[in-house]
């Protein structure tokens, strides 16, 4: 007699974004033969939508109570946006896989009285506000167009694209992958579609406005030992892509080991494909000043170590 199927518990945070990644996996698992349930964890992020990241508790800040959650075992998959998971997850835990990745851009959305479509860098006239409670992405911007004003932003997807509606910003800078992943949920009649007409939106390029480490990809983590979720869950691994993301969380986990500072990386396909596999373009603010390095190779952990070494070598003495 074969061993009973399985309903796996998967966790995961109660916005449309999160629960719309969450489905799909259950769909994904329902078409593998797995029954899923999905349960909505409230997190530290999800309940203080005021306060800027730090000073909510960063990092950590929208996965600690689903992890707390999987190691109890009151689920027993927790589906995370990767870049929200740090690299010191507990030792109990582990992701062992990350579906295709959705785009890893960051994208502009600009009212259509703040748009400059000839302005250097981001096509926005001078002295526009722009809503983002990144750090990373508040770095980027004074780097790039110190001109702009960064202006304190959060809450869901819906809620900042209402608040650059009813003009409280002249842009806000978001996730490509999250508004994607939104409007297909849309399309298929599980969530509103996000109000957005009359905005203009810009995909950024990633070599000049570099995503946040793993920006587009999920992570399917579980408890280390359980096989039986395991076993279902390692058929959503998209192994090209993982890799990519490794890279990245490879240059993540050396970076925070030093210092505390807004940093972007995303691995590229290379302009030139015989010159390796994965080209990991980094951004990291030291001191207030941008510095910047790329490298191309093939071994995430040894292509991370190369792109370290560029943007601190300092730390290398």
């Amino acid at each position: 007699m074969s061993d009973p199927i399985p309903t796996l518990r998967i966790g995961t945070r109660g916005s449309a974004l999160a629960l719309t990644q969450a489905h799909g996996i259950q769909a994904d698992l329902l078409r593998l033969g797995c029954l899923a349930e999905v349960i909505i964890i409230k997190t530290s992020g999800d309940l203080d939508q005021v306060r800027p990241f730090a000073q909510v508790g960063a990092p950590g800040l929208f996965v600690r109570e689903l992890e707390r959650a999987l190691v109890d075992s009151r689920v027993d998959i927790a589906v995370h946006c990767y870049k929200d998971l740090p690299s010191d997850s507990p030792d109990e835990l582990e992701v062992i896989a990350s579906p295709a990745r959705e785009d890893m851009r960051d994208r502009l959305l600009i009212a259509p009285g703040s748009h400059d479509p000839v302005a250097e860098f981001l096509p926005l006239r001078e002295g526009s506000r722009v809503g983002t409670a990144s750090a990373r992405r508040i770095a980027l911007v004074q780097s790039l167009r110190p001109d702009l004003e960064c202006v304190h932003l959060r809450g869901n997807v819906p809620t900042r694209v209402k608040q650059l509606a009813s003009s409280e910003y002249d842009a806000i800078l978001l996730a490509s992958a999250g508004i994607n992943r939104l409007d297909a949920a849309a399309e298929r009649g599980e969530c509103p579609p996000l109000q957005r007409g009359g905005l203009i939106e810009v995909d950024l390029d990633p070599r000049s406005f570099v995503p946040a480490p793993s920006q587009g990809a999920l992570a399917l983590q579980v408890r280390r030992g359980d096989f039986a979720s395991a076993r279902w869950i390692q058929s959503l691994d998209a192994p090209a892509d993982h890799a990519a993301v490794r890279a990245e969380r490879h240059l993540l986990a050396l970076v925070e080991a030093g210092c505390q500072v807004p940093f972007g990386a995303v691995a590229l396909t290379p302009l030139d494909p015989t010159a390796g596999t994965h080209e990991l373009v980094a951004a990291l603010e030291v001191d207030g000043t941008m510095r910047r390095a790329q490298a191309i190779g093939d071994d995430p952990a040894e292509l991370a170590r190369k792109v370290y070494g560029l943007l601190l070598p300092e730390r290398l003495g």
